[in-house]
């Protein structure tokens, strides 16, 4: 309970702060309208000549942009806030501060930046999965619920560690936000089921970079295409990554010398 807590107050701290300028929910709003209307718009194009992609109808399609929206918004709202600032510290000497918490030290530098406007992402997301659903040809049951519920944790955990580990690298690396600004840049292809791509592409959006496990996995969870190998292999690769960015993290802090270097 008390890192729940700690989540609620730095999110409380952030929301106070981010609140005096009410003008960028404005411009996030009609940011985020505009890259809905991007998205639905590519999606009448590519249904105006077929009527599936892939093997994905357009319903199916449609939840694989809002799991794409409820995802990014998710790592915009706090993870990659977060570790910039995290890698903003260990530039300047600062994390200090954090390591002499008494709290764990990679939770603290994982939450404790927030920017709440990145929440409309979130519920956008929602919003548009949820129309998805109700257009679904099949009912979703609890077998798909729990699916969906569990191939999405487990893409968290997936985009979370992968961010860490890349975040760790600023002990050794001095621009390492450069490689995450990469990785969001790649994770435009999540509009798409990874499905759909070459076979290269295809392996690095789904090991190399993760948005297949991030996007695609948990859409094939809701519109029941999820078979159970591919969960399995989402829940073993989250464990994975959650144990080796832990790791990592442990071992990039044991170099990390401090503002009196």
């Amino acid at each position: 309970m008390t890192y729940v807590r700690l989540l609620w107050a730095f999110f409380r701290v952030s929301s106070m702060r981010e609140i005096q300028y009410r003008t960028s929910f404005i411009m996030q709003a009609l940011q985020s309208l505009i890259g809905l209307g991007t998205g639905l718009a590519g999606l009448g194009v590519v249904f105006a000549h077929t009527s599936n992609l892939g093997g994905w109808r357009p319903t199916q399609l449609l939840a694989i942009l809002g799991v794409y929206f409820l995802v990014g918004g998710v790592i915009n709202l706090v993870v990659r806030p977060s570790m910039q600032r995290f890698m903003e510290d260990v530039r300047l000497g600062t994390l200090d501060f954090v390591l002499t918490k008494p709290r764990d030290s990679q939770f603290l530098i994982s939450v404790r930046e927030v920017q709440i406007w990145k929440m409309v992402d979130v519920l956008m997301g929602t919003v548009v999965l949820a129309l998805a659903v109700t257009g679904l040809s099949h009912s979703v049951g609890f077998v798909q619920a729990t699916g969906f519920a569990a191939a999405l944790l487990a893409g968290a955990i997936i985009v979370y560690s992968f961010f860490m580990i890349l975040a760790t690298l600023c002990f050794w690396v001095v621009r390492a936000d450069n490689i995450l600004v990469i990785f969001l840049a790649v994770y435009d292809a999540g509009r798409w089921p990874v499905t759909i791509y070459p076979g290269a592409l295809r392996y690095t959006l789904t090991f190399l970079v993760p948005v297949a496990f991030a996007v695609t996995v948990p859409a094939e969870g809701i519109t029941g295409r999820l078979s159970g190998g591919t969960l399995l292999e989402a829940g073993v690769l989250a464990l994975v990554l959650l144990v080796g960015s832990r790791w990592f993290w442990t071992f990039g802090l044991s170099r990390y010398t401090g503002a009196s270097a």
